[in-house]
């Protein structure tokens, strides 16, 4: 399994969801693979967060109240460099091509559809991570 460290210290990622039960998912399988895990429930309180904290990889559903995933992810790549350049795994429902399209126009790295195994969740992550700054 790939390090869940990046220039010497533990990766940060940040989960977007909605959903209680997906984000305890994902925390649960990237905090036993070594990483430091942050939450958010939309893609409002996901921008506070980037701007105030500094993560590695940001997970990003679409289907959220208040700022859907793909806007999160369109306002992001309108920021500052640092901002704009951090690499987004985007994990949703929706499996059709024009989702993944849409994913792809805003600026997601990459795309995955629900249910995700903790195996690709974590494969996809260390990945991402091993190209942060």
């Amino acid at each position: 399994m790939a390090t869940a460290e990046t220039k010497g210290r533990r990766a940060r990622i940040l989960v977007v969801d909605d959903s209680s039960l997906v984000r305890l998912y994902y925390l649960s399988a990237l905090e036993k693979a070594g990483f430091v895990v942050e939450q958010a429930i939309n893609g409002i309180e996901a921008t506070e967060k980037v701007l105030d904290q500094d993560f590695d990889v940001l997970i990003v559903d679409v289907n959220m109240p208040g700022m859907d995933g793909i806007s999160f992810v369109k306002d992001l790549r309108r920021r500052n460099e640092d901002v704009a350049a951090l690499p987004v795994l985007m994990i949703t429902t929706e499996a059709g091509e024009q989702d993944f399209a849409d994913a792809r126009a805003a600026g997601a790295n990459y795309y995955l559809v629900k249910p995700v195994s903790e195996a690709d969740l974590i494969r996809h992550v260390s990945a991402l991570a091993g190209w942060a700054r």
